[in-house]
């Protein structure tokens, strides 16, 4: 718009205006003429004079017309060299894209719409304490475990929730065995005689939310047992749901943990998304 209204100023003040000025100094000069040349046959030459006059005036008014008709074509040709040259930035645009311009395509980008986009879904009760007794007594340390759904990731306990969800479809029911850690009961575990975790407080992602130990339950009891065929079944299909949810698996670790499912990812990097 800034360029239309220039040009057209342009033509109105170059080609009108100074069209106007000297139309009136040809009017004046007629005059000035028609009063010098009025002696005995004043008539003859004063037809003449008229007669110039009139080609004058005939040529004059063709001028302004044409001026006109340069001065009203300004604006159109304007608005078709803007437009032509914004038709030619956009046709020419996928070929001046910088790589760090390019938008990034986030490989779990899909996934995470798709969880927005999904019903919540709510814990399930917790077990009573007799479901408990047989795993505990295998692994005492079990008992001061903290199962609460509320001290971890909301994101993190979506995506678990789904991910028990698939595996109770497969015949596999899950329980949360432990969730969040402190950094002191991270350091307890990892100072036992009985290797359970090399990761030391506030190096776990447990203390973050981002970590949780399932376990499978058969006939409302929790089977940890490594050397139960069954367990292990269902601990198998929970490193397959793992996977396909962008989780990473205890199981596929050296020192096998195969009920810990966590967040993909460094735990520097996870913080700092978090922030």
């Amino acid at each position: 718009m800034l360029l239309i209204c220039t040009i057209t100023w342009i033509g109105f003040r170059f080609f009108y205006t100074k069209n106007h000025a000297n139309t009136a100094n040809t009017t004046e000069q007629n005059g000035e003429i028609a009063e010098q040349t009025l002696p005995a046959d004043w008539q003859t030459k004063r037809h003449h004079v008229a007669t110039r006059t009139r080609k004058q005036h005939r040529s004059t008014l063709i001028e302004i017309t044409k001026k006109h008709i340069v001065i009203a074509f300004l604006p159109l040709f304007s608005i078709s060299l803007a437009a032509a040259s914004v038709a030619l930035s956009l046709f020419f645009s996928e070929f001046h894209k910088t790589e760090e311009f390019i938008p990034n395509e986030y490989k779990h980008s899909s996934r995470i719409k798709l969880t927005l986009q999904e019903e919540q879904l709510a814990p399930p009760p917790p077990l009573p304490p007799e479901a408990f007794r047989d795993a505990i007594s295998e692994q005492p340390r079990l008992n001061r475990a903290d199962r609460s759904w509320d001290k971890l990731d909301a994101a993190f306990v979506q995506t678990v929730l789904r991910l028990m969800a698939r595996l109770e479809a497969r015949g596999y029911p899950m329980t949360l065995l432990e969730g969040y850690r402190s950094p002191e009961r991270q350091d307890a575990l990892a100072g036992q005689a009985t290797l359970v975790t090399k990761a030391k407080g506030g190096q776990s992602k447990h203390q973050y939310g981002l970590a949780v130990d399932l376990a499978p339950v058969r006939n409302g009891k929790v089977v940890i047992s490594e050397r139960d065929a069954w367990a292990m079944q269902a601990y198998q299909a929970l490193g397959e749901e793992a996977a396909a949810a962008a989780l990473t698996w205890g199981g596929n670790w050296s020192f096998k943990d195969y009920g810990h499912i966590e967040r993909s990812g460094s735990l520097r990097q996870l913080l700092a998304r978090k922030q």
